[in-house]
């Protein structure tokens, strides 16, 4: 048991995670006639816990529901992955990201996160409540505003050749370049 536990909590290598996500494409349209993605479940989730009259939660969620028990196995799966399966060992990082990191004040690499940002002793600090509230505000609004997330547009809509997911992708990856290279460096220093 001890050499599953270790086999699975080290990085798997990209060409045997990527086939494995792949793979989500066909079994989601085969076996349930669905698409994959994660995004629409807090919809779900508000349409059946809040009772309101928002046109945007009248809906049949009930037929969705197989969406909420994926969102579960999410919840689970990263229950189990922090508790039996994390490790104290640092992320296998080059040499140039370390060095970059260092220059932002960036140096407790165990884990994660960065414990400099992600602690509960630096909830308090501006730069992390801009960090987690603005990074998950902009993240929320930019999901509903691109219609999907990233495994919505990047696995299912692009294996569709659908342009909109092409656009979406292409604006995450530019986003992401413009917030790791530009804003996070005038963040942090």
């Amino acid at each position: 048991m001890n050499a599953i536990v270790e086999w699975i909590s080290q990085p798997w290598p990209w060409y045997v995670a990527g086939p494995i996500i792949g793979l989500m494409v066909p079994l989601h349209l085969i076996l349930l006639n669905r698409t994959f993605g994660i995004s629409s479940s807090f919809r779900h989730v508000c349409a059946a816990c809040i009772p309101n009259n928002l046109d945007f939660l009248k809906y049949d969620w009930k037929s969705e529901s197989w969406n909420l028990v994926f969102a579960g196995g999410v919840l689970i799966g990263a229950f189990l992955a922090t508790t039996f399966f994390s490790t104290d060992e640092p992320i296998a990082l080059s040499e140039a990201a370390v060095a970059r990191m260092g220059e932002m004040g960036i140096r407790d690499l165990l884990g994660q996160h960065p414990a400099e940002l992600f602690s509960w002793s630096f909830i308090g600090n501006w730069r992390t409540l801009l960090l987690v509230l603005g990074g998950g505000f902009l993240v929320g609004f930019g999901t509903r505003y691109a219609g999907g997330c990233t495994s919505g547009h990047a696995i299912m809509g692009l294996s569709h050749f659908q342009l909109p997911s092409f656009v979406a992708v292409l604006g995450f990856f530019t986003g992401g370049l413009i917030m790791s290279w530009l804003v996070l460096p005038l963040i942090l220093t």
